[in-house]
């Protein structure tokens, strides 16, 4: 893979070349590196400088240009609104794949003769850049091994990660495409159903979230281990953190494998255990098990149940001892409430 030093090496030495002000980008705007400032600056310099990536408003103005299909250089003209100086945006293209951009703010010199200059060390960064995007690939290989439940499988991988590492399992959308060759170096992921990544655990939240708004689904974290080698056991439970983000709003959307508690053993229940226990509210209309959730959900505080619900203490009664009769549970018992409230939980993982 490429190293970080390698890019600003190049970038330093570009910028050189060319007496320009020079930063570069993976596809996803993320920056990797920028050189020395030469004359003015932009507040979009200054913001990507600072918080290490473009705003939407500023990419999808220099994405008008077509850089993403572009197969040299693009001038793109200064914006007073946006605050954007004049610059040149060379995708860096690799097999005819844009891996990332590099940025020079027009200082006048900009001929295409200067830039011609600089085209091999264009053509450097674009390479290691893809070299990055293949060693991702083949990392996410391997992971699929390391999170395999079988040790015959862990033994072949030869990942050199080092712990406490956390696990995360994100729902994939039909609809968007996350960019999981832009995640911060360290992290390793795997595309599939659910998409897998695996962190260095102080970043564990941080990336769950970001792949979550990328695909706009849930996520599930995964209890942080301290032998990478143990990884797989956190695979597990983020995979059932993310089945309990899906289906409990109060986990939503990202849920942490710690922070279930009673969750977590609903979530380790087979098919036909979380039948069994639904089978107990299975006659309850959804408009009653609602009712019934919400209120064994507040301890059985009435007063906050209905106005949770939005309806009269009464007509909270009403259904209450409307879904006793139909259950043929006592909910002022201890017995007959847990079971009424693990079958609706049962009910809602099915």
């Amino acid at each position: 893979m490429y190293k970080a030093t390698d890019l600003q090496e190049i970038v330093d030495e570009i910028a050189g070349v060319l007496g320009a002000s020079a930063t570069l980008e993976d596809r996803s705007f993320r920056l990797l590196a920028y050189g020395a400032q030469h004359g003015d600056i932009d507040t979009v310099r200054q913001e990507s400088i600072l918080r290490r990536r473009a705003t939407g408003e500023v990419r999808d103005y220099f994405e008008r240009y077509g850089i993403a299909r572009a197969h040299g250089p693009v001038r793109i003209p200064a914006d007073a609104d946006l605050k954007v100086l004049a610059r040149v945006c060379w995708p860096l293209r690799h097999r005819d794949v844009v891996y990332g951009y590099l940025w020079l703010l027009e200082s006048g010199s900009l001929t295409d003769a200067a830039l011609a200059r600089v085209a091999p060390l264009v053509a450097r960064a674009a390479g290691a850049l893809a070299q990055e995007a293949r060693s991702r690939q083949d990392l996410g290989r391997s992971l699929t091994a390391l999170l395999s439940a079988d040790p015959e499988e862990r033994a072949d991988v030869s990942i050199e990660v080092p712990g406490p590492v956390t696990v995360i399992a994100v729902r994939e959308s039909q609809d968007r495409v996350a960019a999981l060759w832009t995640l911060p170096r360290g992290v390793l992921a795997r595309a599939g159903s659910p998409v897998a990544l695996l962190a260095p655990a102080h970043l564990g939240a941080e990336v769950a979230q970001t792949l979550q708004r990328a695909y706009g689904t849930a996520a599930g974290i995964g209890a942080p281990r301290a032998d990478p080698a143990d990884a797989w056991q956190s695979w597990r439970e983020a995979k059932q953190a993310l089945r309990v983000a899906e289906h409990f709003p109060r986990f939503a959307p990202v849920a942490r494998w710690e922070e279930l508690g009673v969750h977590r053993l609903l979530a380790r229940l087979g098919p036909g255990d979380l039948r069994e226990l639904a089978a107990e509210v299975a006659v309850l209309e959804p408009e009653l098990a609602r009712t019934v959730e919400v209120y064994l959900d507040l301890g059985g505080h009435a007063n906050q149940a209905a106005a949770e619900l939005g309806v009269h203490r009464q007509t909270l009664y009403y259904r209450l001892g409307k879904a006793e009769r139909l259950t043929h549970r006592d909910l002022s018992d201890g017995d007959d409430r847990l079971t009424v409230h693990l079958g609706l939980k049962a009910g809602r993982l099915r």
